[in-house]
């Protein structure tokens, strides 16, 4: 994939682009966002699930619960994570192979992520956001 790089200057256009991003979407597919606490990694992940299984779906943060799943789609916040081993137990090879997977803080799982892994790098940008796509 090129590397791709949008200035996003408000909640809504980075809701746009997660909407249009989703779109593109057809597991199984790794989706590793990037960013600083604060950068917009949830909203993302919340608008690509919501585009793809219905505006009404809960989207709660899988902060304490690790993983949220939607039907095919995985969300994953890798934040509180000690340890490579604890990957194989929450089930991120499986949702690897098979779903559509988002993941948060995905440093940790580097070494297990396919090589096509969509990687989005979030920073800040003024008041805005630039995401680098790779």
């Amino acid at each position: 994939m090129d590397t791709k790089t949008f200035i996003l200057n408000s909640l809504e256009e980075t809701r746009s682009f997660a909407r249009d991003f989703a779109k593109t979407l057809k597991a199984p597919v790794t989706v590793a966002l990037h960013g600083d606490l604060g950068m917009g990694k949830s909203e993302i992940a919340r608008t690509i699930i919501k585009t793809l299984r219905g505006e009404n779906t809960v989207v709660p943060s899988p902060t304490f619960t690790l993983v949220q799943n939607y039907d095919g789609i995985s969300h994953f916040d890798l934040y509180r994570i000690g340890d490579v081993s604890e990957l194989e137990e929450i089930g991120l090879p499986y949702a690897i192979d098979n779903d559509i997977t988002l993941i948060e803080w995905p440093d940790i799982a580097k070494n297990i992520l396919p090589s096509n892994t969509i990687h989005i790098y979030i920073t800040q940008n003024g008041d805005g956001r630039k995401l680098v796509l790779q």
